[in-house]
């Protein structure tokens, strides 16, 4: 798209009043940008110790934070949101001086920080952190009990960020190379988080502390813990890359309800295989982990608490039939192992890279199992879902600001309706397979992720991402018959939106190029009939007078 078209689009979304939603604080903006204190250091390692008491709801620990060094600077910016409070910072066993603005706080280092080379900083903290009163929206620790009143605890924090329970360098940007995980829980209880259990230590006082190492990088709202009673089983699966551990932790009560129910993982991971290519973590295996509320993507420890049914809380999105045939959590959140925890945003802006392509795999799983129509009547159903309040795509970089929630279904049909035109399902297929290798275990931005897909398929598709994911604008296509000749363009659109269609003519069908100046078709009669195939995200206005 030209600067001149660009320059007319943004003048098109002022004008509807999408752009400028909201307002951004001072936090936002820390939160939300590579400051000058993170841009300096490269993240490389964490080392994460947690002691949790669910008796008053408090947690203490620290966070060794190892990192490379890319520009001398003396400033270094950690997260950590109240009512947490950071206790003590030191490096090489100095202690250091701290101060915060709001959440971010500043470490002011004394060693000299010289290009090139390779520091560790320890971060201590204690507090009573926010609970989580609507897991996982609002974010937080959620702590409840089981059927025996024993302790029943898990963290979740996408959007509120890994700050509300952990000192990190919260922003997406930058992930660490690997981690460690080490939680302290009361006796008899067992805590699990990603990567895998590589020991366990039992204190004089009775509590336990389990170690977990994540071999791969991780996002941080991707690292958790999910402490309660568990009682655990295995299997091996045969995948692309050879065997895969998958573990699963369940309370005892639901053990028998798990082992029928997971039966549905083996399944997911062999559909998401097929479309997406090798799971994206086979060095940490995969776990399903009970918790005490819906479910969250987390890498290599997705948590699940759907209640051991199909649907979405028994429910059916789509309203199709074919929302039933699957446990949603166990579905949508898996997907997101190669969307969003292997391929992430670099900015909440951009979130629909996570949930389009996510909530697009649960009709991928469909169609893998019972056909593409069934895939088919299911991305379509789920539009009815699909608001347009605002535009997919947040309406500003830098301010930790997410676009609208029809990032999951209008961004789900978008795909469906790009796929169309493609009009080649072993292309799309090979696309999807190539997007997860060239962003493999990467951040992102929307502008590469377009910039692949327009590649790979040799498409211009600057106006069809700007079209739904930049405008609450649906394309319709209008059709005039005059004098023997049925014209069409598109409306509604951003400048130079070019989609080919399928439509039935009479029930004959036929493809057509529009854009948004007037082309023509002839015909011998006035058609009885003129409809747009269904799998486009598209309106139909019909001036035929029929």
């Amino acid at each position: 798209m030209t600067s001149f078209h660009k320059l007319i689009l943004t003048i098109l979304i002022l004008l509807i009043g999408q752009v400028g939603y909201g307002q951004y604080s001072h936090q936002d903006t820390l939160r939300g940008s590579v400051t000058p204190e993170r841009a300096w250091w490269d993240l490389t390692h964490y080392h994460l110790q947690v002691e949790v008491n669910p008796n008053d709801s408090t947690i203490k620990g620290s966070n060794t934070i190892s990192y490379k060094i890319i520009t001398g600077h003396n400033l270094l910016q950690i997260d950590l949101q109240k009512p947490l409070t950071i206790t003590k910072a030191i490096q090489n066993k100095k202690s250091l001086r701290i101060t915060s603005d709001g959440n971010a706080h500043f470490i002011h280092l004394v060693e000299d920080q010289i290009p090139g080379e390779k520091k560790k900083i320890t971060i201590h903290y204690s507090g009573r952190p926010h609970v989580a009163i609507r897991a996982p929206w609002d974010g937080g620790i959620t702590w409840k009990r089981d059927a025996n009143n024993l302790p029943f605890v898990a963290s979740s924090c996408q959007g509120i960020g890994a700050s509300i329970w952990w000192p990190c360098k919260d922003h997406m940007y930058d992930e660490p190379d690997s981690m460690m995980i080490s939680v302290t829980t009361p006796p008899n209880l067992m805590n699990v988080s990603n990567g895998r259990h590589v020991g366990t230590d039992k204190l004089s006082d009775g509590r336990i502390t389990y170690h977990w190492n994540v071999q791969n990088p991780i996002n941080n709202y991707g690292v958790n813990l999910s402490i309660a009673d568990y009682v655990h089983f295995s299997e091996t699966y045969e995948g692309l890359s050879g065997p895969l551990d998958f573990d699963y932790y369940v309370l005892p009560e639901n053990l028998s309800r798990a082992k029928e129910q997971f039966k549905q993982v083996p399944m997911m991971m062999e559909a998401f295989e097929h479309w997406f290519g090798p799971y994206p973590f086979y060095e940490d295996g995969f776990k399903l982990v009970e918790v005490p509320y819906l479910g969250m993507e987390h890498q290599s420890a997705v948590t699940y608490g759907n209640g051991y049914q199909n649907g979405y809380l028994g429910r059916d999105l789509s309203g199709t039939g074919w929302g039933l045939k699957f446990d949603f959590i166990i579905i949508h959140e898996a997907g997101h192992e190669w969307f969003a925890n292997s391929i992430t945003y670099k900015d909440i802006a951009d979130m629909w890279i996570h949930e389009s392509f996510t909530a697009y795999s649960e009709s991928l799983y469909v169609e893998y199992f019972y056909g593409k129509e069934a895939g088919t009547d299911y991305v379509l159903g789920t539009r009815r879902n699909i608001t347009n309040d605002k535009p997919v795509i947040g309406p500003s970089y830098h301010t930790n600001s997410r676009g609208s929630g029809d990032m999951y279904y209008k961004g789900s049909n978008m795909l469906h309706t790009l796929r169309q035109i493609v009009n080649d399902d072993e292309k799309w297929r090979s696309m999807l397979n190539e997007l997860n290798l060239e962003f493999y275990h990467k951040t992102v931005t929307s502008d590469q992720v377009e910039k692949f897909i327009s590649d790979f398929l040799s498409l211009n598709l600057d106006a069809f991402f700007d079209q739904y994911l930049r405008t609450t604008l649906i394309p319709v296509l209008e059709f005039v018959y005059d004098k023997g000749r049925l014209q069409y363009r598109w409306t509604n659109v951003v400048p130079g939106f070019h989609m080919p269609v399928k439509i039935k003519i009479d029930e004959v069908e036929t493809s057509i190029q529009p854009g948004p100046m007037w082309k023509s078709m002839t015909l011998e009669n006035k058609p009885q009939s003129v409809a747009l195939n269904r799998n486009y995200y598209a309106g139909i206005f019909n001036m035929l007078g029929l």
